[in-house]
């Protein structure tokens, strides 16, 4: 790796986030495939737009319900030996789904339990997987850049990931990409093992004390809190489009599993240039308007998609969605990682995991449900509407924090 590295990649300069970050971007592209094709699976199976809510709502909510408890633990231990457990989980569950599919096993409520107990994994991985990134580059300065490569590799696999196993999915079946999955985490466990970082934590209060520490000190601070619920906005009204995306690719545009591979890549797309356009900034000033105007343009995004019949324009429309809501997402992440105090990373990420991924299922919840009895484009469009004018009130609420700071 050379000396001098372009601005935006400066924290690959460090030898521990470039073994993790590659490793990551094998695992997390598997980790996409396996969810195209559970959508896809599911769908297949009961022609239900519930069923995919359901789905949704499974694969998530344990973050919900888990996620404070992962994060203190996440502050309690180890974080890489903890990760590395959680990958060997979430490998014995991608080849148990495989080995189901292929044999021809899979049913429905299956999908659903597969799903919840990953999610179970992703409510302990995905605190320590966020709070262990501070420990990899070597220059705390180089921190927000980490987080936002973190980002981009993210949602460059998002991009690449769905289109593949679209056609994977027609050409071979989904057990084929269950079966890549798990073979894809064998990349970041060797990742791991390589690491010469040991975040160990810190275990001399108890775990109740500190999980009851963790959520005062979060929701006692104000700028992290209004971030918090912007996040937990727009990922209640907006992320459950996701779900929705197999009836586009099969109802609405005539399509197939390729169809609905190239959907989810073209929101992707977006979401791959707004980690980009986060990797280039050199400082966290003017990032808190940037995000608030972000969220109005998530729910203007999901409602003119709600509202588009035409095929090829979905295209576009999704990838403005997509850069729009990563950019609140990650650029929230970016702010939360600057503020937080080090003894509290672990139970505050928790939190943030909470509201971005496990809020998302009573989203995809409720989205399902209403969309199931009311329709699903009306349902969209209110939940567009309704992030607009929930981006528009985060900004008047952080400029009046601004004037009173």
């Amino acid at each position: 790796m050379p000396a001098v590295l372009p601005h935006p990649l400066r924290a690959l300069r460090s030898r521990d986030f470039r073994i993790y970050f590659a490793g990551q971007l094998v695992s997390v592209a598997g980790t996409w495939m396996q969810q195209i094709a559970m959508a896809w699976l599911v769908y297949r199976l009961t022609d239900s737009v519930l069923m995919l809510g359901l789905l949704g709502f499974a694969s998530q909510v344990p973050i919900l319900v888990f996620g404070p408890l992962g994060g203190v633990w996440a502050d309690r231990v180890d974080r890489r030996r903890l990760m590395m457990a959680t990958q060997v989980l979430a490998m014995s569950q991608a080849l148990v789904l495989a080995a189901l599919t292929w044999q021809g096993w899979i049913t429905p409520p299956l999908l659903l339990g597969l799903a919840f107990l990953l999610g179970c994994v992703n409510a302990v991985d995905v605190p320590a997987r966020q709070s262990l990134v501070v420990h990899l580059v070597g220059d705390r300065s180089q921190l927000p850049n980490a987080i936002a490569l973190n980002s981009f590799m993210m949602n460059s696999t998002r991009f690449v990931g769905p289109a593949l196993a679209g056609f994977i999915v027609a050409w071979a079946g989904e057990a084929v990409c269950f079966m890549l999955n798990a073979l894809s985490y064998l990349a970041v466990l060797l990742a791991l093992s390589a690491l010469h970082a040991r975040p160990n934590g810190d275990a001399s209060k108890r775990p109740l004390h500190a999980l009851r520490d963790g959520l005062a000190y979060t929701f006692g601070h104000r700028d992290i809190r209004l971030f918090l619920i912007l996040v937990a906005t727009v990922s209640f009204m907006v992320a459950p489009y996701v779900t929705m995306m197999p009836l586009y690719a099969r109802t609405m545009f005539h399509g197939d599993a390729r169809t609905l591979g190239l959907l989810v890549s073209s929101a992707g797309a977006g979401s791959l240039m707004a980690a980009m356009f986060l990797a280039s900034r050199t400082s966290i000033e003017g990032l808190a308007r940037r995000i608030s105007m972000a969220a109005a343009t998530a729910g203007l995004a999901l409602a003119l998609f709600a509202l588009n019949q035409v095929h090829a324009l979905a295209y576009p429309i999704l990838m403005v969605l997509g850069f729009s809501v990563v950019l609140v997402a990650a650029g929230s992440n970016t702010l939360l990682q600057s503020w937080v105090r080090d003894d509290m990373r672990g139970r505050v990420m928790a939190i943030f995991s909470m509201a971005f991924l496990g809020v998302a299922p009573l989203g995809n919840l409720a989205v399902g449900s209403l969309a199931h009895f009311a329709g699903v484009r009306p349902t969209l469009f209110l939940c567009g509407l309704a992030t607009l004018l929930a981006g528009l009130a985060h900004r008047r609420a952080w400029a009046r924090q601004e004037a009173a700071a």
